[in-house]
């Protein structure tokens, strides 16, 4: 028999005697909890009894962990006014720990139904249950995650990576771990990056998501994982068995390895997309709370994300939801921070962006989250949609216009020298403003979504035929360049400028001050073959080809020295901006900008000079001088840097060049063109 019952915690709360339910729905006027066994056959259902402020709840004896549930609401079904209340349909739990079973594309996922000509939105009564997975019980954690590493902004190196495509071809992995959470602990992989020198693996989307049906019918599958339908529950597709323990196995390793996870999250919209899209959870549980609809025309979706939906953070309960969400996933399940996808969406009113948003105010301010790393993907496609620079003191904001200067730099772009200086020295101009230091730019040179940096030197233009959106989807405007032929050669010239130009940007992103992320595979050439939105390339395309670590492992070699030396040299990551000079109570710095002949770059060369030298000096609180030069040659021909002796620092060494004849003679180093070259003293 259902007792009442307590209306706090959402979700399914299991004390060894039973189970608590807990469900906000403001829309319903019955709610059925409905129990299935191993099967997937429905063995019972008992109405929530009591309702408190919306939250449905019951506690049910002898309730164990392991139960599979779901939830049927029972309302009114109004879809013009933005009702979509359908009992038919088997609801998700939005808190489930847990998720058991596949999605199915059936008609019977559809609150309304498909075959009504008029398209009046007529309530479709097929039972969903068979085609939906089903929320699990799940006990409490025995244990807290483990300690973190505990990695300084100013010393984090991000290294973005997909648990699948990074894992299905892995040579030292085999079929039973492959793609798999258990893959990306495996003391290989995680040798592997440890020895690259990286401190923060970034995760592409673990919640449970869906393949959008367009992809369905395409017999295509969704690759990246932006398509939730749970914010809790990791997906089953990297797991084996248990999910939640693998996931956490997985991070426990990642730690011991002295590495930070940090977690791709999209709480802008749900795999449910638009009006015509399947009714899994938030829609049929309280349509109008869950999402964002246009003002007087309650049945039509805001679509500030492109998927849809977009999730009404505008709403106290959707708050707690993402809130709740985010805590669980910290301090429970070990994660060191998270990348906000379309992160706008979570500061828009009616009336448009706000860095006060509450929703931005209490994460950022919550206690439980104090320590966790906060990046925003600080763009969305709706109105006012680009908020690069605008988001709070706390967060990192991913920095697009870096990625556009260095690629436009290294192509030979005019007019660019003193945006790259700008991008050089963390971004000041977008970030200082907010009382942020440099390393709230999160600089890049590729991402997942885009070109690797392998298909930036090889292609002009994007080749998405696989996607069979006719070319059309993903970016068009790369600033990438081909060097003469479009796509793969063996032209041996042309592999080697394209072999240096990828050093030239990954040693440019590796001395900036801010803090870098790298692609997976970028640091030994991965190409997804010139598609630049692999979304939805579950396949060779999308997944890291591991065979550039034999074909050319000195550029590995040559990526694993730029990060040692960015690690090693303080004077590479500073953790203040610094415009001229600069002094604390332990350090003074001193950032110069010289032309080749070591002068000072004077206002009006700044548009057209192509061969600068930073030359970044420091001296510590006991009189210990420091200095780094950055040799940047953006011309086709060498040049003759004449590097000043940096005060008492000591003689200059050649400690990286891109190029193979670069040379040092005294203070005159001859860089080739199209390279870089990085000098310290002999004591730095």
């Amino acid at each position: 028999m259902m007792r009442g019952g307590r209306p706090a915690p959402l979700g399914a709360t299991a004390d060894g005697k039973g189970t608590n339910f807990a469900l906000y729905s403001s829309a319903a006027e019955r709610v059925e909890l409905c129990l299935f066994d191993a099967s997937g056959r429905q063995t019972g259902e008992h109405d929530l009894p009591r309702c408190v402020d919306g939250i449905w709840h019951g506690y049910l004896p002898d309730c164990r962990p392991g139960q599979r549930y779901g939830y049927r609401v029972h309302g009114r079904y109004a879809p013009d006014e933005g009702l979509r209340c359908n009992p038919a349909k088997l609801l998700l739990d939005p808190y489930a720990r847990e998720l058991n079973g596949k999605f199915a594309w059936h008609d019977a996922v559809f609150d309304y139904d498909l075959d009504d000509e008029n398209g009046a939105l007529r309530i479709n009564t097929q039972d969903s249950a068979p085609y939906v997975p089903k929320s699990v019980v799940r006990k409490k954690f025995d244990e807290r995650a483990p300690a973190r590493p505990g990695i300084p902004w100013a010393e984090t190196i991000f290294y973005e990576v997909n648990v699948r495509g990074y894992t299905m071809l892995h040579p030292a992995l085999d079929d039973s771990v492959r793609g798999r959470f258990e893959g990306m602990r495996h003391k290989e992989v995680l040798d592997y990056l440890r020895a690259l020198g990286i401190t923060s693996i970034e995760l592409m989307p673990v919640h449970a998501f869906i393949d959008e049906h367009h992809l369905a019918k395409r017999g295509l599958r969704n690759f990246w994982g932006y398509n939730s339908v749970s914010f809790f529950a990791p997906t089953l597709r990297y797991a084996r068995s248990d999910a939640i323990t693998e996931f956490r196995d997985m991070v426990r390793a990642i730690h011991d390895a002295g590495l930070e996870v940090i977690l791709d999250v999209v709480y802008n919209h749900t795999g449910e997309s638009d009006g015509l899209g399947p009714t899994l959870c938030f829609r049929g549980i309280d349509n109008l709370s869950y999402y964002s609809t246009e003002p007087g025309q309650p049945g039509v979706y805001i679509n500030d994300t492109g998927c849809g939906n977009t999730l009404n953070v505008d709403h106290p309960r959707v708050r707690q939801l993402v809130l709740d969400s985010i805590r669980y996933w910290h301090v429970d399940m070990g994660i060191d921070g998270f990348r906000f996808d379309l992160a706008p969406v979570l500061g828009r009113h009616d009336h448009g962006y706000s860095s006060s948003h509450p929703m931005l105010v209490e994460i950022s301010e919550d206690d439980q989250l104090r320590d966790a790393k906060l990046i925003a993907e600080p763009w969305d496609p709706g109105p006012g949609g680009y908020q690069l620079g605008a988001f709070p003191e706390r967060w990192a904001e991913w920095n697009d216009r870096y990625r556009d200067t260095v690629r436009r730099f290294w192509r030979g772009d005019d007019g660019v020298g003193a945006e790259l200086a700008h991008r050089l020295r963390g971004s000041a101009d977008i970030f200082e403003h907010s009382s942020r230091p440099p390393t709230a730019s999160v600089n890049f040179v590729s991402n997942h979504d885009g070109f690797t940096l392998a298909d930036v030197v090889s292609y002009e233009h994007r080749h998405n035929e696989a996607n069979g959106e006719d070319n059309r989807d993903g970016h068009a405007h790369n600033y990438s360049r081909n060097y003469g032929v479009e796509g793969q050669t063996d032209d041996p010239d042309i592999k080697a400028t394209r072999r240096q130009q990828r050093l030239n940007m990954l040693a440019t992103l590796l001395v900036s001050q801010g803090t870098p992320l790298l692609l997976g595979g970028d640091e030994f050439g991965n190409s997804q073959d010139g598609n630049n939105n692999a979304y939805a390339q579950d396949n060779d395309i999308g997944w890291v080809d591991w065979s550039g670590l034999t074909k050319d492992a000195a550029f590995t070699e040559q990526v694993r020295t730029l990060i040692t030396l960015r690690r090693t040299t303080p004077l590479l990551h500073l953790p203040f901006f610094v415009h001229g000079s600069l002094r604390t109570d332990h350090l003074t710095v001193e950032i110069r900008w010289l032309n080749a002949q070591g002068d000072e770059i004077a206002d009006h060369e700044w548009s057209a000079v192509r061969a600068k030298n930073v030359l970044i000096t420091g001296q510590d609180a006991s009189g210990k001088r420091s200095a780094a030069a950055i040799l940047i040659n953006g011309m086709n021909d060498s040049s003759d840097f004449d590097v000043p002796f940096a005060h008492a620092a000591g003689p200059w060494r050649l400690v990286f060049a891109s190029a193979r004849n670069s040379e040092l003679i005294g203070r005159v180093a001859s860089i080739p063109g199209q390279s870089t070259a990085i000098l310290l003293t002999a004591d730095t």
